[in-house]
């Protein structure tokens, strides 16, 4: 029985200190993990600030271009039609999106949702204004009615999106 309390003499006074010591190591080591991570995400906020700047640069710029008064005007020439004014617009719509697509690594999921609700409501005005004109007539009239339709309405959904690029963009500082 002595020899057992004198092994307890020994073995609490260890393990209390062995207890203590891993204690502090290992919150020593986790508040230099900590620091280390807070490090690594300062440098790589370093790369990325700039990149997710430039895509709501180029976002912004997407629906500044797909809006459907400054299209209409990039790819409306003497002599167009109707349909054919419409079917430019279309396309190129479908390709400004297209050509950013890569953007959406840059900013958050609900706002890239966003940019594809504003493309397909763009595309839908433009077919649906586009079909209360006569396919044959002059291009300036669907022109005119799109300018019509745009004027109705407070606030088109590109608006609504540069709106959200914005908000998010000024989470940024």
């Amino acid at each position: 029985m002595e020899i057992f309390i004198e092994l307890l003499k020994v073995i609490l006074p260890s393990l209390l200190v062995f207890t203590t010591a891993y204690f502090l190591l290992k919150m020593l080591l986790d508040e230099r993990q900590r620091v280390d991570r807070a490090i690594l995400r300062n440098d790589a906020q370093k790369i990325t600030l700039p990149l997710r700047l430039q895509a709501y640069e180029r976002l912004t710029l997407l629906c500044d271009r797909v809006n459907i008064l400054n299209a209409s005007m990039r790819v409306r020439t003497p002599g167009m039609k109707v349909k054919e004014l419409r079917g430019a617009l279309m396309l190129l719509i479908s390709q400004e999106f297209d050509h950013n697509t890569s953007q959406q690594l840059y900013v958050s999921e609900t706002l890239w949702k966003i940019i594809q609700f504003a493309k397909t409501e763009t595309l839908n005005a433009v077919t649906s204004v586009g079909e209360e004109i006569d396919p044959n007539a002059d291009a300036q009239e669907l022109f005119m009615a799109f300018a019509a339709f745009l004027e109705a309405q407070p606030a088109t959904i590109l608006d609504k999106a540069i709106m959200a690029i914005r908000t998010e963009a000024g989470q940024l500082f």
